[in-house]
């Protein structure tokens, strides 16, 4: 990461500020971060909303003392003002009284043009949180937010040889998805084979166990972790695909960090499954379901992000039937899922409906010989029909 946008400060430029209390958002190429106040004291905001900054650079300062009823100069109110747009007159005193606000609570406020100031916060010192949103959204007339929606995508248009366009800066996290697919295309030898898959088995475990699985683990027993195991379980016997290169050197992972790609209103993120190799169904299936809340919720941490050496994606949630998944670099593997059919099969001489998942993998030719990138697909293929092995560690 080497720049940061200062996405929203919570509190004003002179305002009294508590120990451990949120201060600011910011938005990296990763995810977003918020300050939190380090002493009690006076805030001074030197970075206004909306500008991107290199790490490292200061962007407020906080005179430490006791907390007192202070109010902002004339001076620090007319700089906020010029560097703050503003589309009505009570404005500046809307956000003299800006509640706290979850950043999933703001983002969905904005989607939905409603007005934080009318949303009363059940958080932590009054914090607006997603489901106060949720709750006031209910309570509003569908038709005054999509007017209040309307206005402010017209006031973002400006017209092009005298056709109406939208012209919208794209945000860091997805600045930085376009620079990486990019970078897999034309720094990798990408090729994908593909394969299909008989889902009968897994149907079947998670139909007869799921009540059970449930019951034990608190969730549910899902796709994912089957091939999460799979893929382990190939990674072994074909290493390359769990390797990456560095240099003129070839850097093979004696460990199985599993990135599992997961689609955000903001884009495409990758969090990690450490060790996976080590982990239960269960541990998969709750690890995956956390990652997944704080990626929807934006609260993923670098850590989470860093460091996977193969990557799972699952378009088959979304509906798709076939597609050739980008590499996640340095990585020089990633499988890709589909949408599970009912198709016509010839099994003994005999034609029978069965659940068919379509499978892929993309590989980085460089590293991977076409030869290990079928035997890798194919392994994977035969420990989803027939997952004897997973469980007996054979």
């Amino acid at each position: 990461i080497l720049e940061a946008l200062v996405a929203n400060w919570f509190k004003e430029d002179g305002a009294a500020v508590a120990k451990d209390e949120i201060i600011c958002e910011l938005e990296t190429d990763k995810i977003n971060v918020e300050l939190i106040a380090e002493a009690s004291g006076i805030l001074h905001i030197i970075v206004q909303p909306g500008e991107t900054v290199p790490i490292g650079t200061l962007i407020a300062t906080l005179e430490e003392g006791e907390i007192a009823q202070t109010t902002p100069s004339q001076a620090t109110t007319e700089k906020v003002e010029e560097s703050t747009p503003v589309t009505t007159a009570t404005s500046a005193e809307k956000q003299t009284s800006q509640p706290p606000v979850n950043p999933a609570a703001r983002q969905k406020a904005e989607e939905l043009g409603i007005n934080l100031q009318e949303v009363s916060g059940s958080g932590r010192a009054g914090r607006v949180i997603l489901d106060d949103v949720i709750a006031h959204e209910k309570k509003t007339e569908p038709q005054v937010k999509t007017e209040e929606t309307k206005v402010a995508a017209v006031e973002t248009e400006t017209a092009v040889d005298g056709r109406p366009v939208t012209r919208q800066a794209m945000t860091p996290i997805r600045q930085r998805i376009a620079a990486r697919l990019l970078q897999a295309r034309q720094q990798t030898a990408m090729l994908t084979t593909f394969n299909e898959a008989d889902m009968s088995w897994v149907k079947k475990v998670r139909s007869r166990h799921q009540e059970h699985f449930i019951a034990k683990h608190g969730i549910k027993l899902g796709m994912m972790s089957f091939f999460v195991k799979a893929c382990v379980e190939a990674l072994k016997t074909y290493p390359a695909v769990n390797a990456r290169i560095d240099g003129t050197d070839i850097v093979y992972h004696q460990y199985y960090d599993i990135g599992i790609a997961v689609g955000t209103k903001r884009g495409l993120v990758v969090p990690v499954l450490r060790d996976a190799d080590q982990l239960t169904f269960a541990e998969i299936e709750q690890q995956i379901a956390d990652l997944a809340a704080k990626a929807q919720a934006r609260k993923l941490t670098l850590a989470d992000l860093e460091g996977g050496t193969f990557t799972i994606s699952n378009g088959g949630v979304y509906g798709s039937m076939l597609s050739t998944p980008i590499i996640n670099p340095p990585q020089c593997g990633v499988l890709g899922m589909h949408s599970i059919k009912d198709r016509p099969v010839v099994i003994d001489g005999e034609i029978v409906i069965r659940p068919i998942m379509n499978l892929a993998l993309s590989y980085d030719h460089r590293l991977i010989d076409g030869s290990e990138s079928v035997g890798f697909l194919k392994l994977i293929k035969e420990y989803i029909e027939d997952p004897s092995e997973l469980f007996l560690e054979l």
